[in-house]
């Protein structure tokens, strides 16, 4: 377990920007995967976006691809979600996510650790 801690949420307009952090606690295992998931009343958590420590590889569910970017500081062991052009569909709390159980990235079964998630509203 790695403590995560999130922040950067808020209240925005369609078409505006927010950036998201999440800082570790410690050093990030490099064959771990650090990502963002996000969840609304009802809905199953969503994956948007990881990154593969090791090599810095990321990946992105589709309705975000373009807008959002996903980054890291290694030194700071903290990595980030850019969001542009937000949309209000974009509406949710986001999940900061690490580690790697092996099974698929898109999978939050594959991360063993999680923030307590930040909240984003996206008004039209």
């Amino acid at each position: 377990q790695v403590p995560l801690l999130e922040s950067g949420g808020g209240l925005v307009q369609a078409g505006d920007s927010l950036r998201l952090s999440c800082a570790a606690s410690r050093p990030i295992v490099s064959s771990h995967y650090m990502g963002w998931f996000r969840q609304t009343p009802g809905k199953e958590r969503e994956f948007v976006a990881t990154l593969r420590w090791i090599d810095g590889s990321t990946y992105y569910t589709d309705s975000v691809k373009g807008r959002f970017t996903i980054s890291r500081d290694n030194a700071k062991n903290t990595v980030y979600l850019q969001m542009n052009s937000l949309k209000p569909e974009d509406t949710a709390v986001y999940l900061c996510a690490g580690g790697n159980r092996g099974t698929s990235y898109q999978s939050r079964h594959n991360y063993g650790y999680w923030g307590q998630g930040t909240q984003v509203t996206v008004s039209s």
